[in-house]
C-alpha cells in the first residue's frame, strides 16, 4: 500500500486516512506532499482524478476520498473489525462518521486544523452550535463506554473525530468532563501523539489556515 498525505499541522483528511494504518501496525509507504505546491499537483494529477490527499494506492486499486480509503483498509485487511461487531452500534458508528464527513461546516471554517498554533478565535453561532453538538455527542459516547473511545474499541469514528480533538486544543476551547475523557484518550494514544511529533518537524505555513489570536 502507499498513502499520499499533504502537510500533518493542517490535513485533516490525510490524518483520518493515515490513523487506520498506524492504529492497527498495517505496512504501507507514506508519501507526504507540500499542499498546493507544483509537486502536490504533478504527483497527485496522474494518479487520482481529484489531485486531492489522501490517495491510497493498493496495487490496481486506487482510492481517493478519506472515508472510503478507511472502508477499503477495513475490509481488505482488518477482518471488518475497525467498526463495531453490534450491528446496532455499527450502525450508529456509520451515522457519527457521515455526521463528520459532511457536517460540521462551520467549525471547520471557522477552527481549521493547525497543529502547532495555539490561538483564541470567536466562534459564530452556527459555530457554537456546531461546537455544542461534538460536546453532547462525545458525552453520550463516554457515558456508553467510559474506556474512552466512542464505541468502546477504536474504529473508524474515532478516526474521523480526531482532527476535531486536535481543533479543540489548538483553540483552547475545553467541554464538559465526560467529554474531555475522549478528548484524552485520542490525545494520549500512541498513533496520535506520532502525528503531532511529526507535524512540528514541518515549517510550512499555510496562510489561509492560521486564523486568530495568539493564546495567552
Amino acid at each position: 500500500m502507499q498513502l499520499y498525505i499533504g502537510n500533518q499541522n493542517y490535513s485533516t483528511w490525510s490524518l483520518r486516512a493515515w490513523l487506520i494504518i498506524k492504529q492497527f501496525n498495517l505496512e504501507a509507504q507514506i508519501t507526504k506532499l507540500k499542499l498546493f505546491s507544483d509537486e502536490f499537483y504533478q504527483t497527485l494529477e496522474p494518479i487520482t482524478p481529484t489531485a486531492k490527499v489522501p490517495v491510497l494506492v493498493d496495487g490496481p486499486v486506487t482510492v481517493w476520498e478519506s472515508l472510503a480509503i478507511l472502508e477499503y483498509i477495513n475490509e481488505a485487511y482488518l477482518d471488518a473489525k475497525a467498526w463495531p461487531s453490534d450491528q446496532v452500534q455499527k450502525a450508529k458508528a456509520r451515522a457519527l462518521a457521515a455526521e463528520m464527513h459532511s457536517g460540521f461546516s462551520a467549525l471547520r471554517a471557522e477552527m481549521p486544523m493547525n497543529i502547532r498554533a495555539k490561538r483564541k478565535i470567536q466562534l459564530s453561532e452556527q459555530g457554537h452550535k456546531d461546537l455544542a453538538r461534538i460536546e453532547s455527542m462525545f458525552t453520550e459516547q463516554m457515558n456508553q463506554y467510559p474506556t474512552g473511545w466512542l464505541f468502546g474499541q477504536w474504529s473508524i469514528a474515532d478516526a474521523m473525530y480526531a482532527p476535531v480533538v486536535l481543533r479543540l486544543q489548538s483553540y483552547g476551547m475545553t467541554l464538559n468532563t465526560t467529554a474531555q475523557q475522549y478528548i484524552e484518550k485520542q490525545l494520549n494514544s500512541p498513533a496520535l501523539q506520532l502525528w503531532l511529533k511529526q507535524s512540528q518537524q514541518e515549517s510550512d505555513i499555510i496562510i489561509e489556515d492560521e486564523l486568530g489570536e495568539p493564546l495567552n
